[in-house]
C-alpha cells in the first residue's frame, strides 16, 4: 500500500463513496498495480475512517471486477484484478455494443445538434491525430482525447438507461485503454482512421453504418491490444 499513501491522504475523513472513488481512481490509473493486495485496516488507517466504509468500497469494487480474492493466501484478501487478454476482449466487446447503439442514435439527432456533434468529433480526432504523431507521445493526453471522442456522442445521443450501462462498464475498460495508448502510442493511425469512419457514418445519417463503425473501432482495438498483451505477458497473474 506504499504507493497509495499520497492519493489516499487527500481524502481523509471521507464517506463511503469517496473512499470507493479514490480507490477506483488508483486502480484504473495503475497507481495500484494489478496483483497488489489491499489491506482493509491499512486503508482505513490512512483515510482515518472506520473499516465499515472501506469494507463497503472494497465490496463494490470486487462486484464491479476491479478486485478479486487472492488465491495464493490462506486468508482471503482483496487483490487488484490482473490485466488479461480475455478480460480486455470481453470489456471492449461490451463497450462496442453500448457505444454502437449510441452512435446509431446520433444519426437521427436533429440536424443542428448532429452538425454541432460532428464539428466536435472532427476537432477532437484532429487533435488525437496530431498527438499520436508527436515525437514524445503524451499518454494521458492521448487517452483523454480518445475518451472525449467517444464520450461526446454517448452523452448527446444515448438515453438514460444506455448511459447508466455505459457508466457502469466503461470505467472498467479504462485500465485497458490507458494500457492501449501507452503500449501502442506510435501505432494509433488505425484508430484515427476508424474515428473518421464513425464521423462519416454519422454525417451520412446512416444508423447501421455508424453502429458498425463504432463496433469495428472497439473490436479492432481489442485485437491490437490483445496481441500486445500476448507479446508482453499478462499483468498481475500469479
Amino acid at each position: 500500500m506504499k504507493s497509495t499513501t499520497p492519493a489516499l491522504a487527500s481524502v481523509r475523513g471521507a464517506r463511503p463513496m469517496v473512499v470507493y472513488h479514490a480507490l477506483r481512481a488508483l486502480i484504473v490509473r495503475g497507481q495500484l498495480a494489478p496483483g497488489s493486495r489491499i489491506v482493509e485496516t491499512e486503508v482505513a488507517s490512512k483515510l482515518r475512517v472506520s473499516r465499515t466504509p472501506v469494507r463497503g468500497a472494497l465490496q463494490r469494487l470486487a462486484h464491479e471486477g476491479y478486485l478479486i480474492d487472492s488465491p495464493s493466501l490462506q486468508q482471503s484478501r482483496p487483490t487488484v484484478a490482473p490485466l488479461t487478454r480475455d478480460d480486455a476482449m470481453e470489456l471492449f466487446s461490451i463497450v462496442a455494443e453500448i457505444e454502437g447503439l449510441a452512435a446509431r442514435y446520433a444519426t437521427v439527432l436533429p440536424v443542428g445538434k448532429r452538425d454541432a456533434l460532428l464539428d466536435e468529433l472532427t476537432t477532437i480526432n484532429a487533435r488525437f491525430a496530431r498527438a499520436s504523431r508527436a515525437k514524445v507521445p503524451k499518454h494521458d493526453l492521448l487517452y483523454e482525447l480518445d475518451e472525449q471522442f467517444h464520450r461526446r456522442y454517448v452523452e448527446l445521443a444515448a438515453g438514460p438507461r444506455l448511459r447508466a450501462l455505459h457508466d457502469a462498464v466503461k470505467p472498467q475498460a479504462e485500465r485497458y485503454e490507458r494500457l492501449y495508448v501507452s503500449l501502442l502510442s506510435r501505432g494509433l493511425a488505425p484508430s484515427v482512421q476508424e474515428h473518421a469512419a464513425i464521423i462519416r457514418a454519422i454525417r451520412s445519417a446512416d444508423p447501421d453504418a455508424a453502429q458498425r463503425a463504432v463496433q469495428t473501432n472497439w473490436r479492432n482495438a481489442a485485437a491490437r491490444l490483445g496481441q500486445v498483451i500476448t507479446n508482453v505477458g499478462e499483468r498481475g497473474q500469479w
